[in-house]
């Protein structure tokens, strides 16, 4: 995959770009500020974009609102997020414009490179990954009426899962139930929220959505 990394620390950066390139990926290019973002991502047009939610020069939310720009001007651009604590508010910004191809993940997770590789790979292939954290933290915000309310507890955990990125086998692991049973649980979420027989990929990401903006 062809990457480019917007992040102003400098060892993280680097580090980055080593770890990307063992993994047989290229980075196209780096930026250390706001600015710099956008008209890097426009130039390169990558797989998938790296970015920090805080940069210069003002360190507020420039990453975020250069990835939010980006994803207006491409559409399809696919874009991972990093974030030194978990922010409400910018993880469902950046979700309010659909979750395909979307992911944020806090700082930590880099550390695990398995993870954040297999994160990177699902983020750019369309899927969505999203930080454990993040996802309850979204969830945290309250309940309100509505199709979400008639799920089941075993429904809820698996439309949890879902949320994160998971696929059926690893949800299926994670639960201690046979992946037939998972295929059962979602098709009883896609039915409760109305979303129609259609790619299955798509309602998945109907479905997420539906859960993290409730």
């Amino acid at each position: 995959m062809r990457v480019v990394i917007a992040e102003d620390n400098a060892l993280l950066r680097e580090g980055l770009v080593l770890l990307l390139g063992s993994a047989g990926h290229e980075v196209a290019g780096v930026a250390a500020t706001g600015p710099e973002v956008l008209p890097l991502l426009l130039e390169q047009r990558p797989d998938v974009a790296v970015l920090d939610v805080r940069l210069p020069p003002g360190f507020r939310d420039e990453g975020l609102r250069a990835a939010l720009d980006a994803r207006r001007k491409l559409p399809t651009l696919p874009v991972l997020v990093l974030s030194q604590y978990v922010e409400e508010t910018y993880a469902a910004e950046l979700l309010g414009g659909g979750a395909h191809g979307v992911g944020y993940l806090l700082k930590d997770r880099v550390g695990r490179v398995d993870e954040f590789l297999e994160a990177l790979e699902r983020v750019a292939a369309g899927g969505t990954a999203l930080d454990p954290e993040v996802v309850t933290e979204l969830m945290s915000r309250g309940r309100g009426s509505g199709p979400l309310d008639s799920l089941t507890p075993r429904e809820e955990e698996v439309l949890h899962l879902m949320a994160e990125g998971r696929d059926n086998a690893t949800i299926a692991k994670a639960l201690v139930i046979t992946e037939r049973s998972v295929h059962k649980h979602i098709g009883n979420v896609f039915a409760k929220l109305g979303l129609p027989p259609s790619d299955s990929g798509h309602r998945r990401v109907l479905a997420v959505l539906a859960y993290l903006k409730r």
